[in-house]
């Protein structure tokens, strides 16, 4: 396993040098995870951010009434983490679970930091990724409140175009914060339409 898909994935902000490569291969852990294994559970401190090589993740959180609340779903060339835990270094209130089996790249919180003191180059491209998952989240969060369910629907088939076909309905439905019923329903008016 080698990091390639990762130095690849670096391009589209600051690629990376011979010197940064060895430095990050260095500090980064492969590891193959099964379908419905958990990287991060309720009550323990997030200790990696995880990019996804191949497969996909699901975090989410569980109300009182036992519900689940997908947050967001990670796939190929995505990361993860409890970013709240990751830096406190507080239990997490959420799970981080594969959906599919997975091959994913992980780093510390030590081995993070160093890399951010020994190349401001880790530390803007950090800061890009941390950036764009804001703007994502500010985006979900008023689509909450100002799109309907149909609207919703259409905007996670927009910003998750290829998940859309892999993931199961209860899946979708739950980060829509709707019903499965409910989304068949809408999926059956809009090729109705």
């Amino acid at each position: 396993m080698t990091i390639q898909s990762l130095i690849e994935y670096f391009k589209k902000y600051l690629p990376l040098n011979s010197e940064e490569i060895v430095l990050l291969a260095e500090r980064i852990k492969p590891r193959n995870i099964k379908r419905r294994q958990m990287i991060l559970q309720e009550g323990f401190v997030c200790k990696h951010y995880t990019f996804v090589e191949k497969g996909c993740f699901k975090m989410y959180g569980i109300d009182e009434k036992g519900t689940e609340h997908n947050l967001m779903f990670a796939a190929e060339n995505d990361w993860v983490a409890d970013l709240g835990s990751f830096y406190s270094e507080k239990p997490s209130k959420l799970f981080i679970e594969a959906i599919e089996p997975s091959t994913i790249l992980q780093i510390e919180k030590q081995d993070l930091l160093y890399l951010f003191m020994n190349s401001p180059k880790f530390d803007r491209n950090f800061r890009v990724i941390v950036e764009e998952k804001f703007i994502e989240l500010q985006s979900r969060l008023l689509q909450n409140f100002s799109s309907n369910a149909e609207q919703r629907y259409l905007d996670f088939l927009e910003q998750y175009t290829e998940l859309a076909s892999r993931l199961p309905n209860t899946q979708i439905a739950s980060y829509l914060g709707i019903t499965p019923e409910f989304l068949s329903k809408i999926r059956k008016n809009r090729t109705l339409k």
